[in-house]
């Protein structure tokens, strides 16, 4: 029970800094991947932002003990090899990102506002995932 609410509760947390940030806006995220345009560097500052709450509690609490800040255990991924599968994965999220300007966290925390354009993209998303893992071992 602790874990589902600790879930919710970061839920809430990520999807209230998204909204509060103006990350759920489309706009905004291609302002940010429009280098050598009208370039909107806000989404490096939101990413700042999260690193530097998250770095030092993970630098100092989670990966010297392997547990994570309630005492669970923590499964820490040890494979560091780059391969043709991650590279594909990569460039398949980094072209619908581009081509949307969404990702699925704020995909997600837009499901809220009962959009379309994102009921259409989440449930795209959902199909490309479950597409991905019968085919991808």
């Amino acid at each position: 029970m602790r874990q589902l609410f600790t879930a919710l509760l970061s839920g809430l947390f990520f999807g209230s800094g998204l909204t509060i940030s103006g990350m759920v806006d489309p706009t905004r995220v291609l302002g940010f991947l429009d280098i050598l345009g009208d370039w909107d560097p806000t989404l490096a500052f939101v990413m700042a932002g999260g690193l530097s709450v998250y770095l030092p509690i993970y630098s100092v609490w989670i990966k010297p003990k392997q547990r994570t800040v309630f005492g669970d255990s923590c499964h820490i991924p040890v494979n560091t090899e780059i391969d043709a599968k991650l590279l594909a994965g990569a460039a398949l999220f980094g072209f619908g990102w581009g081509l949307s300007g969404i990702c699925p966290g704020p995909a997600i925390t837009n499901l809220s506002g009962g959009q379309s354009g994102m009921i259409v993209f989440v449930i795209t998303m959902l199909i490309g995932m479950i597409t991905a893992k019968k085919f991808v071992k």
